[in-house]
């Protein structure tokens, strides 16, 4: 008995060691966890499409919008460890464990390939709203507790819990209200649905047409694409956040399918069709090697947990 599984054994590791070596025979799905048509869908694709160059097969997108961003990682737990199917991972997914029970585990089931970018996020209104500055639209919030609505890319998002900071800070209360993405945030508010986008710079086409204006934007320095617009620091809030994403696999993936997916996709995120696209919608480039995304995923997600703690939005055990 202990030769025959033996033999199991060793025929397994033959059977993946030649399948690393000839990976990637036939295209790769790269799942994007936003929808179509937002900024995030429209960065990945050109990062799709310039690493298909270098990978030698058609890296090819499939868009699983919800969740806040996390369905791509529960999408890991069921797919083969094979290299053939590679997600978007945005910060959420190290942050949601902490605040509801999901269906996978970024510390077991993960294997962090690459670092790609992140987001400068804005508080953004229609060009004909009343507020000129954060401060009128806090006090206007003050004087009408919970009648301002704003939008996030869902419960548990970055924008979500740096509102909620914003407003407890203030002493004021927002109606929140959750999107799947970017595309369909900028269309409620651009509709008078919604009085306050906080989103990505994918706002940056509809300010520069002059239907919607900035207030504050959520980084540390000023954003490039909007050099007179202050930052929540400057104006005394004291609140700083932005949500790099990367690239995951399943965690049993080989390692030299990891490396082969790692080279590709760097060489895609320093191509131009991909640069170009992120200097549009004002995305840093936010490289990691496999090593430094795997440290950095794992000192995040016990950071996540002491925020979600602090906020008062762990689950309950």
């Amino acid at each position: 008995m202990r030769r025959g599984w033996q033999v199991l054994l060793l025929s397994c590791c033959c059977a993946l060691g030649a399948q690393a070596q000839t990976f990637p025979a036939r295209p790769v799905t790269l799942l994007v966890t936003f929808p179509a048509g937002g900024p995030t869908d429209i960065a990945g694709r050109a990062l799709a499409e310039a690493t298909s160059k270098y990978l030698g097969q058609q890296v090819v997108v499939e868009n699983r919008p919800g969740a806040t961003g996390t369905l791509g990682a529960a999408a890991l737990v069921n797919a083969r460890p094979d290299g053939y199917t590679v997600s978007m991972i945005p910060i959420t997914v190290l942050r949601l464990p902490h605040m509801e029970n999901v269906a996978f585990d970024p510390m077991r089931d993960i294997g962090y390939v690459m670092g790609v970018s992140g987001y400068v996020f804005a508080f953004v209104v229609r060009a004909d709203a009343p507020w000129k500055s954060m401060a009128e639209l806090v006090a206007a919030a003050r004087a009408a507790p919970g009648q301002i609505s704003y939008g996030s890319h869902g419960i548990g998002g970055s924008v979500h819990l740096a509102t909620e900071e914003l407003a407890g800070a203030q002493g004021v209360k927002l109606n929140h209200i959750p999107y799947k993405g970017s595309a369909d945030m900028l269309t409620a508010m651009l509709g008078g649905h919604l009085n306050v986008a906080v989103d990505s710079t994918g706002a940056v086409p509809h300010v520069a047409a002059g239907k919607a204006r900035v207030l504050a934007v959520l980084t540390e320095k000023r954003a490039a694409v909007w050099p007179d617009v202050p930052t929540l620091t400057e104006l005394g809030y004291g609140i700083v956040s932005t949500s790099p994403y990367g690239i995951g696999v399943p965690a049993a993936t080989p390692r030299a399918v990891v490396k082969a997916l790692h080279d590709a996709f760097r060489k895609g995120l320093e191509d131009p069709i991909h640069l170009r696209t992120l200097e549009k919608y004002n995305q840093p480039v936010w490289y990691l090697s496999s090593e430094d995304y795997a440290k950095w995923a794992k000192e995040q997600y016990e950071k996540e947990r002491r925020i979600i703690e602090r906020l008062g939005l762990a689950k309950k055990k």
